[in-house]
């Protein structure tokens, strides 16, 4: 049970209302993560904006999503894990290639750098080595690549603390954790 009830869409008013309205165009459903984001209008617009912004730069929705996996799996987050299977299977990804991006990797050589940068990301809070860096651009990862993988973890991350944090109601098919993720406390 959620320790935040979401709020709900019907009784909601101005600016939050407009925002989960624009949201049940776009998606056909208010998922319940954007429904707690919806307590303040000013996150959730903020959230929008950068999500739906970084969906339009230089890395394609298959390795955005790949990295979502990635790091929600690192994290722990049923519920993200549960959502970007759904979507990850909505961009065309296989459950192989899930399931390798929920462990760290990608059968895809330059979806794999990136999922390998995001992953270090990630654990490492920022913190990569001169080794790690190098890497990623010996890959071929752009400059502009490489500062959205950084965009794609912290928008990611900041999913994945208010999932677990507030214990959201998981409203996509649910799917487990792996056994080498962090477990929920």
């Amino acid at each position: 049970m959620s320790r935040i009830e979401p709020v709900n869409h019907q009784g909601a008013e101005g600016e939050t209302k407009e925002l989960l309205d624009a949201i049940q165009h776009k998606l056909g459903v208010v998922p319940n993560f954007l429904r707690i984001f919806a307590h303040s209008p000013k996150a959730l617009a903020a959230f929008l904006g950068l999500f739906e912004n970084i969906g339009k730069g230089v890395l394609d929705q298959k390795t955005g999503e790949r990295i979502a996996l990635a790091v929600a799996e690192k994290n722990g987050c049923q519920y993200c894990v549960s959502a970007h299977t759904a979507i990850a299977r909505g961009a065309g990804l296989d459950d192989n290639e899930i399931e390798n991006a929920r462990n760290g990797h990608s059968i895809d050589p330059k979806a794999h750098a990136a999922v390998k940068l995001a992953t270090a990301l990630n654990e490492k809070r920022g913190d990569i080595s001169t080794v790690e860096f190098a890497q990623a651009k010996a890959a071929g990862l752009s400059d502009a690549e490489i500062v959205e993988i950084i965009t794609h973890v912290g928008l990611n991350f900041m999913t994945n603390v208010l999932g677990k944090s507030t214990q959201v109601t998981i409203d996509f098919p649910q799917v487990r954790l792996l056994s080498n993720s962090q477990q929920a406390a």
